[in-house]
């Protein structure tokens, strides 16, 4: 063990599809400094303990979105968790529970089956849409108009918000926050010319109006976006479009 680590407890929920059993939970002692990111424990456990271990990862630094997971019965980004924040107090023994996150299909341990999530994504048109001829020239665009939608510019798709919403857990037709706060990022876009056909597909009784207020998704966004907020200004969109 280097020095200043400890010993934690990383209880891992696993599954495999090959035995046609329930999940079941299975706990590893793990060295862990109080700087090592819950990602370095699950790496730990991968390459010196049990092989078998099934999770995402990729770029390791909160950007890729891919090692989404609950930690704690927090959904969050494995590699954005700090030891030292989950340390128990002193002579007590550190346990850290990891699940996958709710509402998606798992295919084993912590990979989940991201598909559902990637339709209602692709639903919402996340592009840019114009109609006419092409510009001559670049189409420029304010200060101020791209102020309006910078908070979700930030979404990197890694589902914490969506399966954190207690509405997708049981409705899982819902379009869910991630969507939703995709969405949002275009009909606000002053060059955009598809508000409408979003505004349209968003009004669905699946859309935004199933969403109960609950924060959760704020709260497990690990980019800070603000996604209560832009469902209720898409709401709002709804109300009062002309």
């Amino acid at each position: 063990m280097p020095e200043g680590a400890v010993t934690v407890t990383v209880k891992v929920l696993r599954y495999n599809p090959e035995t046609g059993e329930e999940p079941t939970w299975q706990s590893f002692g793990v060295p862990a400094l109080p700087t090592d990111r819950v990602l370095n424990l699950l790496h730990y456990v991968k390459w010196y303990i049990d092989g078998t271990l099934t999770f995402r990862r990729s770029c390791a630094h909160g950007i890729c979105g891919s090692d989404a997971m609950q930690i704690n019965g927090v959904n969050r980004l494995a590699c954005k968790v700090l030891v030292k924040d989950l340390m128990a107090g002193k002579g007590k023994q550190t346990t850290i529970t990891i699940a996958p996150i709710k509402g998606l299909p798992v295919h084993k341990d912590l990979l989940v089956d991201m598909e559902p999530f990637m339709e209602a994504f692709r639903a919402v048109k996340p592009f840019l849409i114009t109609y006419g001829n092409e510009p001559t020239r670049e189409r420029i665009q304010s200060v101020a108009d791209r102020e309006r939608f910078d908070d979700t510019t930030k979404c990197i798709l890694c589902a914490c918000c969506t399966t954190s919403c207690p509405v997708f857990w049981t409705e899982g037709s819902y379009f869910g926050p991630a969507a939703i706060v995709n969405a949002h990022r275009f009909i606000f876009d002053s060059r955009d010319e598809g508000a409408q056909e979003r505004l349209d597909i968003l009004n669905d009784a699946e859309g935004v109006w199933r969403c109960r207020t609950t924060f959760n998704c704020t709260d497990a966004c690990p980019r800070g976006i603000q996604v209560t907020k832009a469902i209720q200004e898409v709401k709002r969109a709804l109300l009062f479009r002309r």
